[in-house]
C-alpha cells in the first residue's frame, strides 16, 4: 500500500509531461499532487482508522514551514525584475560577450551562463536567451551541437545552483531547514571543484579542434546600449549585495535592501527606461512609481529591437514566481499526507536499511533525488520528496542540514536536465534544438555534480557531526 500514492503520482505526472510538455508547472503538476494527495489520506482513513483533524493539522504544518521560502520567492521575482531594468544584469551580459574568441569559446559560454545564471537565478531563462545566441555562434566557430550545448547547460546550471535568486536554491535550503547563504556556502566544496573540470576539458577541448568560423555578438551588444545605460559603476550593486551576503546577514534582509539599491539606480540611471514601462512616456513621479512597482510585482516586456534579446531581458516580478509557490504548497500537502499515514515513515525504513555510514547516507539522498528526476520527471518535487524522506535520518546520526540540502541539489538539480523526459530536459533539448541523449555526454558538470558529492562524504571533508552553522 506505501507504494500506490506514489504509483499515482508518477502516473499523472508522466501523463501530464506527455500532454502538456513544459508547461507542466502551470498547473497540471500540482493538480497531480493533490490528487495523489487524496489517495494517501484516503488509504490512512480506511486502513488506519485515521481522524481527518489528525490529517489536516500535519498538512497545515507542513504547508506552514515553508512560509519563510514563499517571502524568499516573492523577493526573488522583485528583484529579478529591478536588477535587469536598473541595467546591472545587461551591464553584466554587455561585458561578458567581450570576450568570446573561437579558442576559448566553450569555455567563455560557459562561464557567460554561469554568470548570467548566477545573476538572474534561472537556469531556464539563461538556456532560452544567452544559450540560443551561443549555440548560433558555436555553430559558426564549427563546433558539434553536442559540445555548445553541454558547455550552455554546464553553465547555466552551475550559475542556477549557487545563486540566491535560484527557486531551486531556496526551496533545497528552506526545506531542509538550512539558512541560505550557509546552504549557498557549503555547495561551493563540491560545486566549484566539478565546474573547474568542466571547464578543463571545454579549454583542451577547444584548443584541440578544428573548429573555423567567427561568432558576432554586435547586434546583441548594440541592442543592449540602444535600451539600457551600460555602465561598469552599476556593479557596485552586485559587489555590495556580495558583501552582504559574506557578511552573513539574514537572506531576506539581503534580497531586500539589493532590490532597494536597484530600484535607486533604477530611478537615477535607467529612468526613460521606467516611464516606458510604466505606459506614461510623459514622465513625473507617478509615472516613476508606477513604472517600478510593475518592475517588483508584474511582467515587463522591453522592446530593444533583437528577438532574443527580449526574451532575456524580459521580466516576471513576484506574480513569475506564484507557479513554483503554488507547487511548493502542493508538495508540502503531499508531504505532510504520507507523513500523517506513515507511508513515508514506512518507505523510509526500506531505503535506509542500506544507510550504514555518512558517504551512505549521502549516496542514498542523492540516488534518491536522481530517481525522483526519473520518476515524477521535476526537479522540484524531486528536492522536496527526497529532503522530507531524509530529513529526520540525517538528524538522528548528528549530520548537519547543510549536509542534507547540499545532497539535494547535486542530486536533483543538476541532473533533472539530464532526463529526456523531464520537464527541464524536455525544456532544454527542445530550445537548444539538440535532443537529450546528445548533449548528455558533454554535460560534465551535471553528471558529475553527483559522483563529487558521494566521493567528498566519503573523504568526510568539511563534514562535521554536530549541527553548526
Amino acid at each position: 500500500m506505501v507504494y500506490i500514492p506514489f504509483l499515482v503520482l508518477i502516473l499523472l505526472i508522466t501523463c501530464c509531461v506527455a500532454a502538456f510538455g513544459s508547461a507542466t508547472l502551470d498547473g497540471a503538476s500540482q493538480v497531480s499532487l493533490l490528487a495523489a494527495s487524496a489517495v494517501s489520506v484516503l488509504i490512512g482513513h480506511f486502513t488506519k482508522r485515521l481522524e481527518w483533524e489528525n490529517l489536516e493539522k500535519e498538512i497545515t504544518d507542513k504547508i506552514a514551514s515553508c512560509t519563510p521560502a514563499i517571502i524568499i520567492l516573492l523577493l526573488i521575482g522583485a528583484i529579478g525584475g529591478t536588477w535587469m531594468v536598473s541595467g546591472i544584469v545587461p551591464t553584466m551580459i554587455y561585458y561578458g560577450m567581450q570576450i568570446i574568441r573561437p579558442e576559448v569559446f566553450l569555455v567563455s559560454s560557459s562561464v557567460l551562463c554561469a554568470l548570467v545564471s548566477l545573476m538572474i537565478g534561472s537556469s531556464w531563462t539563461t538556456v532560452a536567451t544567452i544559450g540560443v545566441a551561443l549555440m548560433g555562434i558555436g555553430k559558426a566557430h564549427g563546433f558539434d551541437d553536442g559540445w555548445i550545448a553541454g558547455s550552455i547547460i554546464t553553465g547555466a546550471y552551475f550559475g542556477d545552483k549557487l545563486s540566491p535568486l535560484s527557486d531551486t536554491t531556496v526551496l533545497a535550503s528552506s526545506v531542509s531547514g538550512t539558512p541560505l547563504f550557509t546552504h549557498i556556502r557549503y555547495m561551493l566544496y563540491t560545486t566549484v571543484p566539478t565546474f573547474c573540470i568542466s571547464l578543463t576539458i571545454f579549454f583542451i577541448a577547444g584548443f584541440t579542434m578544428d573548429v573555423q568560423g567567427h561568432g558576432n555578438v554586435v547586434g546583441f551588444m548594440d541592442g543592449l546600449q540602444r535600451t539600457f545605460v551600460i555602465s561598469p559603476w552599476l556593479l557596485v550593486v552586485p559587489v555590495l549585495t556580495g558583501v552582504m551576503i559574506a557578511r552573513r546577514w539574514p537572506s531576506m534582509v539581503v534580497l531586500f535592501l539589493a532590490i532597494l539599491l536597484a530600484v535607486i539606480v533604477a530611478l537615477i540611471v535607467q529612468i526613460p527606461l521606467v516611464h516606458t514601462i510604466s505606459g506614461d512616456v510623459d514622465g513625473g513621479l507617478l509615472a516613476s512609481y508606477k513604472g517600478m512597482m510593475q518592475v517588483c510585482y508584474g511582467s515587463t516586456n522591453i522592446e530593444t529591437g533583437v528577438p532574443m534579446l527580449n526574451e532575456l531581458v524580459h521580466t516576471s516580478g513576484m506574480a513569475g514566481m506564484m507557479p513554483t509557490i503554488w507547487l511548493i504548497i502542493c508538495a508540502q500537502t503531499f508531504g505532510g499526507a504520507l507523513t500523517a499515514t506513515g507511508q513515508l515513515q514506512e518507505l523510509m525504513r526500506k531505503v535506509l536499511h542500506f544507510v550504514k555510514s555518512t558517504a551512505s547516507l549521502v549516496a542514498s539522498t542523492v540516488g534518491t533525488a536522481i530517481f525522483c528526476n526519473i520518476a515524477t520527471a521535476d526537479q522540484y518535487l524531486s528536492i522536496m520528496l527526497s529532503s522530507s524522506m531524509f530529513k529526520d535520518t540525517y538528524k538522528k546520526m548528528g549530520c548537519e542540514s547543510r549536509l542534507l540540502s547540499r545532497s539535494c541539489e547535486d542530486g536533483a538539480t543538476v541532473t533533472s536536465v539530464l532526463v529526456p523526459w523531464n520537464t527541464c530536459g524536455l525544456t532544454q533539448s527542445t530550445v537548444l534544438g539538440v535532443a537529450t541523449l546528445t548533449y548528455l555526454p558533454y554535460c560534465f558538470f551535471n553528471f558529475l555534480s553527483p559522483v563529487t558529492s558521494i566521493v567528498v562524504a566519503a573523504i568526510g571533508w568539511k563534514i562535521k557531526r554536530n549541527e553548526s552553522r
